[in-house]
């Protein structure tokens, strides 16, 4: 080839190479348009996360009733295994222990199911007057709960029935004993809480002390026939 020619073909090589490359040069489609102005030009990008359906704290919540269930199932198994190992439950000779008015007793335990149940809709429609009604009846069942069950616990006493009085009292006053414990705090929460309600703490949006507690209250009128049915009934 001449050296003309040579050189000729080096500087269109280099002529082509500095050309802009059109939007419809060589194999494949056109570019896509670019996003409109003020778009996010990467849409795959994270936005803000969504709230988890269970909040920690309620999540919470059903971890600790979770462990206070198994307390309960090892009384109550360790109940079992007396009773069923004594050929007289129970022993002779030990009072009886009041089915009738432990029955009325659990039936004003369970309505404060109700009065529960009408303080957490109050404040889910943001009605903080209806919360603190409910709350206060639902404080004053399980007072008259607490009240009742105490005095019937006097006249055991007085009739012979102590912690110290063998299988059947130490099973009894434990199981029982525990379940008024749960009662008493779950009281103490409520009024709190109560507190909280009069001083407009809460709201239709922000009110998770209000479900913690009434959590805890159905656990603890939800345990209660149980240990009725078990420890009263023959």
């Amino acid at each position: 080839m001449p050296r003309a020619d040579v050189i000729t073909s080096v500087v269109d090589t280099i002529v082509d190479e500095a050309r802009p490359v059109s939007p419809n040069h060589g194999a494949g489609s056109p570019l896509p348009p670019g996003p409109p102005l003020g778009e996010d030009p990467f849409p795959s990008s994270p936005g803000p996360k969504a709230a988890p359906p269970v909040s920690n704290a309620r999540l919470g919540m059903l971890v600790f009733l979770g462990f206070e269930a198994m307390f309960f199932a090892g009384l109550i198994g360790a109940f079992l295994v007396f009773r069923m190992g004594s050929p007289f439950w129970p022993p002779m000779g030990r009072p009886r222990l009041p089915i009738a008015v432990t029955l009325v007793n659990t039936g004003v335990l369970l309505s404060s199911g109700y009065t529960m149940w009408s303080a957490l809709r109050a404040i889910r429609i943001g009605d903080c007057k209806g919360l603190a009604t409910g709350l206060s009846a639902t404080a004053l069942i399980g007072t008259m709960f607490l009240a009742i069950q105490g005095s019937e616990w006097v006249r055991l006493i007085r009739h012979g029935l102590t912690l110290s009085a063998g299988i059947y009292g130490a099973t009894f006053y434990t199981l029982i004993g525990f379940h008024g414990l749960h009662v008493l705090g779950a009281v103490v929460w409520l009024l709190i809480v109560l507190i909280g309600a009069r001083g407009n703490r809460f709201s239709a949006r922000d009110h998770v002390a209000v479900d913690l507690c009434g959590m805890y209250w159905y656990f603890v009128i939800a345990i209660w026939p149980v240990l009725f049915a078990l420890v009263y009934m023959r």
